[in-house]
């Protein structure tokens, strides 16, 4: 399903703001961030969209939001700028491949 530019950007800094804090995201912090003047009531309103669509979720009454499995998705699929990794990254984490085949926990670890 597309989702809108604004309901895309919501989400994709839900995301981002999740993945670097693990604490829900209030609607506060968005109207902050967003690089297009909306009130907190209407991103409330997208935030609840998001979430009657499952692509977030609310852990509790006051809380804000975090990302459903269907939004890490659609965040993956459709709003992740892809990057280019240097040649001595792209090298590292090649042998940590090769030195940890064949054990998925220390390949995870490493």
């Amino acid at each position: 399903m597309e989702l809108s530019e604004r309901k895309e950007k919501i989400l994709s800094a839900i995301i981002e703001r999740f993945i670097t804090t693990g604490e829900p995201v209030g609607s506060k912090f968005l109207v902050e961030v967003l690089s297009f003047p909306v009130s907190s009531a209407t991103v409330r309103n997208e935030m609840a969209y998001l979430s009657d669509m499952g692509y977030l979720s609310q852990p509790h009454t006051s809380a804000g939001r975090i990302p459903s499995q269907m939004g890490y998705r659609y965040y993956v699929d459709n709003l992740m700028k892809s990057r280019e990794i240097d040649e001595l990254n792209r090298r590292m984490i090649e042998a940590g491949i090769s030195s940890a085949a064949g054990d998925p926990e220390r390949l995870i670890a490493q």
